[in-house]
């Protein structure tokens, strides 16, 4: 039993190192694979070679074969439905705050085929002022989440520190100031309506060029820098988003549009925060 333990635990550092190299959806779908595997040789040939028929599984097929239906629902379920996140940053504060666990809505957007990411059911197309999960332009190994600021056609003004979609300045409404309860500090807290959705937004007393340390990225040429800030097209088949805490986040003001083949989900809840249970739930 000791040598069986140390040898799962061995691969369990193995599969999270492999995780880490080529991401967690395609190491599952490798150990689905091959516990799949596992599993018809157990139903269809090395159970009908024991003899007795009642005679020991050999452990680590045992091990493979139960855990199969177990990874292939975790998977499809994953794939399909609804796949967990972590938010590692403030750029999404007061919404969203660093070390929340989130719930991501991937048939909302449509349905993509694993690994290849290529929708092969349209559903809803994503919407000004939605939390959106996306995999970063710059590097695609990476998960973002930011909100829907521009659709595919629009154009998005941010400048002195004040959105505008198409020409028209979002409502927006002076709240009591932000307190970052770790950092101590505050900030000015307005609340923002963007497409069917309001929200808090958050500023701070920064130059409007903080956030634009822009790189070279595709569509460049859609977008106009000035002191006040930017003014950019939304290029079709992409989103321009920004995070909501908006002197701290780099964003699509910076980095460019989102591709829609880039697209995971839409966020929806927040199911745990170990520094604040009271989260729970708590998406604004």
């Amino acid at each position: 039993m000791v040598i069986e333990f140390s040898i799962l635990l061995l691969i369990l550092l193995l599969l999270g190192g492999l995780a880490s190299l080529f991401g967690f959806t395609l190491v599952l779908f490798g150990v689905v694979l091959l516990t799949g595997v596992l599993w018809l040789l157990e139903i269809f040939w090395l159970k009908k070679k024991r003899l007795p028929p009642e005679g020991k599984t050999p452990w680590w097929v045992e091990y493979g074969a139960n855990l199969f239906p177990v990874l292939l629902v975790v998977f499809l379920l994953r794939s399909f439905l609804f796949e967990p996140f972590r938010i590692p940053s403030d750029s999404m504060m007061p919404t969203l705050l660093d070390g929340d666990f989130i719930l991501v809505n991937k048939y909302t957007y449509g349905v993509r085929l694993p690994l290849l990411d290529l929708k092969v059911i349209a559903v809803n197309e994503p919407q000004r002022g939605e939390v959106m999960v996306f995999r970063y332009p710059g590097d695609t190994s990476k998960d973002y989440i930011k909100r829907v600021a521009g659709l595919p056609g629009d154009t998005v003004s941010y400048q002195d520190k004040r959105l505008a979609i198409n020409g028209e300045p979002l409502v927006v409404e002076k709240m009591e100031d932000y307190l970052h309860d770790k950092k101590l500090y505050y900030s000015s807290q307005f609340r923002e309506t963007l497409g069917n959705v309001t929200h808090r937004i958050l500023n701070e007393d920064l130059m409007p060029a903080h956030v634009f340390d822009k790189n070279d990225f595709p569509g460049q040429e859609n977008c106009q820098y000035n002191m006040a800030g930017v003014i950019c097209t939304v290029p079709e088949g992409h989103y321009f988003v920004m995070g909501d805490n908006r002197d701290r986040s780099q964003d699509s003001r910076s980095w460019g549009f989102v591709p829609d083949a880039n697209v995971v989900g839409k966020a929806f809840f927040i199911w745990f925060n170990f520094s604040d249970p009271g989260r729970i739930g708590a998406f604004q």
